[in-house]
């Protein structure tokens, strides 16, 4: 097993095919699918599943691109430490959408500002699809809903969301979740911790809320709401940073629901000098304490 093995097999799982894969990493297919073949001859089991023209990893597959993605990470940082050199090459950062729109983009401006040859990658999803990016080795690090309760996961508290549910404007007072027992809510899918968040707020209650629909975006919801269609529930900063905010009624959430905090996080053991920069990056702006 070599590095050169390990960058093929990373390029073509993710790539989910040998074409796709050469042509990303620029070399000729047979000798990707060569070295694979070798890779798993090597390590004794099979690592993909052979569907036509794609390539599925195999459940050893899976397991065995954690690592190879920590090892190459590993082999990056060894090499810029040893070479006195400032962050470089890939940082693959997810997000809340939230916490995307409204927390951090100056932050991210002033990271690329700073560490030039750092290559930023930023995707957004619900807490569940971060924190599985993270547990697999496809994120570095992510902004999620916290505080994670996991073994193989560290963080910092970063940022202080003030969560509200809105409703049409000629709704009534809404101060617990009896008061909208039944009606209509908007929420993204079920891997979403504001959604639990919500859903924990009428159980506890003895509420239940009517029908809920499942939307891609914060604006998706505030439209729906402002036309009479539900409620919905979504931290106080994202709200009043979009166009029509004022046309929805704002409710605080009672004292034990009110806050959330959104935590960075990363695997243990993990922190890369991209990562240090950027946990620094957020110490210098008085953010977190200094933990690292």
């Amino acid at each position: 097993m070599d590095l050169v093995q390990l960058e093929i097999f990373k390029a073509v799982a993710e790539q989910g095919s040998i074409s796709a894969a050469a042509q990303l990493i620029h070399r000729v297919p047979s000798n990707l699918t060569t070295r694979i073949k070798q890779l798993e001859q090597d390590l004794g089991v099979e690592l993909f599943i052979r569907e036509k023209s794609r390539l599925r990893l195999s459940p050893a597959g899976w397991n065995f691109l954690g690592y190879a993605r920590r090892i190459l990470d590993l082999v990056q940082e060894a090499r810029a430490t040893v070479a006195g050199e400032e962050p470089q090459g890939a940082f693959a950062l997810g997000s809340l959408e939230s916490t995307a729109a409204v927390r951090i983009p100056a932050l991210l401006a002033a990271y690329n500002q700073k560490h030039t040859k750092v290559e930023l990658d930023l995707s957004t999803g619900p807490s569940g699809t971060m924190i599985e990016g993270v547990l697999s080795g496809r994120l570095a690090a992510a902004f999620v809903d916290g505080p994670v309760l996991h073994a193989t996961l560290e963080g910092v508290a970063v940022f202080e969301e003030e969560m509200v549910v809105i409703a049409p404007l000629q709704h009534a007072p809404i101060t617990r979740g009896q008061d909208v027992a039944g009606e209509s809510i908007y929420t993204f899918r079920s891997n979403c911790s504001y959604r639990h968040h919500f859903e924990r707020w009428f159980s506890q209650d003895g509420a239940v809320p009517g029908k809920i629909f499942e939307m891609e975006s914060y604006h998706g919801m505030l439209a729906c709401v402002s036309a009479g269609a539900g409620l919905a529930l979504m931290p106080r900063s994202m709200l009043e940073s979009m166009p029509g905010f004022t046309a929805v009624s704002v409710w605080p959430l009672t004292d034990n629901f009110r806050i959330l905090h959104t935590w960075l996080i990363w695997r243990r053991g993990t922190v890369s000098q991209s990562l240090n920069s950027f946990v620094t990056l957020l110490e210098e702006r008085g953010l977190v304490a200094a933990q690292l």
